[in-house]
């Protein structure tokens, strides 16, 4: 019995795209520790985001570690994905287009045993990127920023009774967030610089339950808790100014630990599916997280940070006419979407956005591998005054390699 070839070319690929995230286009991201990502797959995201309950085993999800248990003892799982994304702005006559892209995520699933499954990769846990610049009296003032916090993760559940799984993800945080204020003048340039550092551990916990009404019907139920923590790392704020003839040795204006002076919330996330005959799968989740609750060091020089307790309602939909038809009876036809109160607040108004989304699993005739393409419209502002709308439209592509985990060899 011999490794399958698709186990070392993913891993290569894993290791190779750790450092390829994609980043977030929103001004918005300036803010706290950036725009958040739930660890959704190009699938989930085609359904709105849902997956706290979702445990089919053909399909990676990272969102409820329990589900690595739901799966074949010989299937090997390695999904990839890829964003491309066009963003249109409006803040008062103001309007402006961007377009960005990049990796999305890398993970892998395998069985350790006939009740355990395990599944290892790398997911976006925030991103920052946005550039925008005002007219100020004495010249001109512009912001920039860029980076994140992603999570290279390990994973493992079991089940330890027919239709119940129980599992954990072991996360280590990682990233470097960068806010720069630069002003303009006719004779000086100034730059106020903020960097926060990651590098830390973080631990997710998650149950599912499913139970088969008949012989076509089945209800499951999912929930994730992530405890929350004070972070590790540093952070750090710098003041430059350069003459037109001289340059200043930058001015540290501050150097903490995040110990005890930033740190992240409780994280629940709960959800509910029904599926039909293996062919109709419906699900809906809640998120919550108390973010009011967390410290985030303000600098001097730094505008106060405040947060907001996030809540988040999704809905998705997957559909499949018939698994052993037709190649157009075979794709998975997917919709959903989501409405979520952020964490972020904005000069005490709320950042509020919701989204739709659309998309296909194409099946490879050779394979059970799936290629994923799917769609998203985002609209974000901020409540009760709108500052700036946002209008996101998504470009989703994934491929999830679906193969067997050991290659048998033949009797002779």
């Amino acid at each position: 019995m011999k490794i399958n070839k698709q186990l070392i070319i993913a891993a290569f690929l894993l290791i190779g795209g750790m450092a390829a995230t994609a980043q977030s286009l929103s001004p918005y991201s300036r803010y706290g520790y950036g725009l958040l990502r739930d660890n959704a797959t190009s699938a989930q995201r085609s359904m709105g985001g849902v997956g706290y309950a979702m445990n089919g085993g053909r399909q990676i999800n990272v969102m409820n570690p329990a589900s690595y248990a739901a799966m074949d003892s010989l299937t090997f799982l390695f999904d990839m994905g890829l964003d491309f994304t066009r963003l249109k702005s409006t803040e008062g006559d103001n309007k402006g287009s961007d377009f960005g892209g990049g990796l999305d995520y890398i993970t892998m699933q395998f069985p350790l045993g006939r009740y355990m499954g395990a599944s290892v990769g790398m997911l976006p846990f925030s991103s920052v990127g946005y550039s925008f610049g005002s007219e100020i009296s004495n010249g001109t003032s512009s912001r920039q920023g860029s980076g994140g916090i992603n999570e290279l993760y390990v994973g493992i559940a079991g089940r330890p009774f027919k239709g119940f799984t129980v599992g954990a993800n072991i996360a280590y945080l990682f990233g470097t967030t960068v806010n720069d204020t630069y002003a303009v003048g006719s004779s000086a340039t100034s730059l106020f610089e903020r960097v926060v550092q990651v590098r830390d551990w973080r631990v997710q916990l998650g149950l599912q339950y499913g139970v088969n009404i008949g012989r076509r019907h089945r209800v499951s139920a999912g929930l994730t808790f992530a405890p929350g923590k004070t972070l590790l790392g540093r952070a750090w704020a710098v003041q430059y100014e350069v003459s037109s003839s001289t340059s200043q040795v930058p001015d540290t204006l501050s150097d903490v630990s995040l110990k005890n002076n930033y740190s992240l919330p409780d994280m629940w996330g709960a959800g509910l599916s029904y599926e039909f005959d293996q062919r109709l799968l419906f699900e809906v989740d809640f998120t919550y997280q108390n973010w009011a609750d967390v410290k985030y060091a303000v600098f001097e020089g730094m505008e106060a940070q405040r947060f907001a307790n996030r809540y988040k309602t999704a809905a998705g939909v997957q559909f499949v006419p018939r698994r052993r038809g037709n190649y157009f009876q075979r794709i998975n036809y997917r919709a959903g979407g989501y409405v979520n109160r952020d964490y972020l607040t904005v000069r005490g108004d709320n950042i509020r956005e919701y989204g739709l989304s659309c998309g296909l699993g194409l099946p490879l005739n050779t394979s059970k591998t799936m290629i994923n393409l799917g769609f998203e419209y985002i609209h974000r502002q901020g409540h009760p005054n709108a500052l700036i709308k946002e209008n996101y439209f998504n470009i989703t592509f994934g491929v999830n390699f679906h193969q067997i985990w050991f290659d048998q060899n033949k009797i002779r």
